[in-house]
């Protein structure tokens, strides 16, 4: 049972159209299927960490981690300018690439995009804080034995079917638009990235004034 609920809350966790999502389709529409879906199993495998660290309790450091989220929230929001502002840029440079020019090699960025997203993003730390005080007090998943690590794996993968989903859809219609709409695309997706990290930043603020 525990097993179908893992896969339930990690498919639908990784929906929500987030910096993470936004990275993920714009990896699949600048370089092809198999660089979004790598940028998108990064994040379901640090899902599985989160989630896994959250159950045994280890999590509990966060806590005092908590002195260091302000700084953090300012990293993570130049990080979604910059990843931003190269969007912005390739809205009004790109062309379309031809099929003999891809898939030179693999390129290990996509991945540190995603890790750097969600090391910089104190949100994700919260949300599977939460998933696991929930799945724990309803006692759907013990602390203790290899529940846990059973349960993590299942969200992991709950993500990774999600992100196929999203990696094979865009990488195999996007030959259907125009340039022009690739840089409407991702202009759009700047736009987001830029919305995300000004939320960001004004989250840092305004925890500030409350402690005022």
């Amino acid at each position: 049972m525990y097993i179908l609920l893992g896969l339930l809350i990690g498919f639908v966790a990784a929906i929500p159209l987030g910096p993470v999502n936004v990275f993920v389709i714009s990896q699949a529409l600048k370089r092809d299927f198999l660089h979004g879906f790598m940028a998108g199993i990064t994040a379901a495998v640090l899902d599985t960490i989160y989630c896994l660290v959250a159950i045994l309790g280890i999590a509990q450091v966060t806590f005092n981690l908590s002195k260091w989220l302000p700084l953090m929230k300012i990293f993570a929001a130049l990080l979604l300018t910059f990843l931003g502002s190269r969007l912005y840029v390739q809205s009004k440079t790109y062309h379309e690439t031809k099929p003999s020019n891809q898939m030179k090699s693999f390129s290990p960025r996509p991945m540190l995009g995603v890790f750097l997203l969600y090391v910089m993003n104190p949100s994700l730390y919260v949300f599977w804080l939460g998933t696991a005080g929930f799945v724990t007090s309803h006692y759907f998943v013990a602390q203790t034995g290899k529940t846990p690590v059973f349960f993590s794996f299942a969200c992991g993968i709950g993500g990774v079917i999600w992100y196929f989903i999203l990696t094979h859809y865009v990488a195999t219609h996007h030959h259907q638009f125009k340039p022009r709409t690739f840089q409407q695309i991702f202009f759009v997706l700047a736009v987001i990235l830029f919305v995300f990290a000004a939320y960001t930043l004004l989250t840092v603020f305004f925890n500030i004034k409350l402690k005022l």
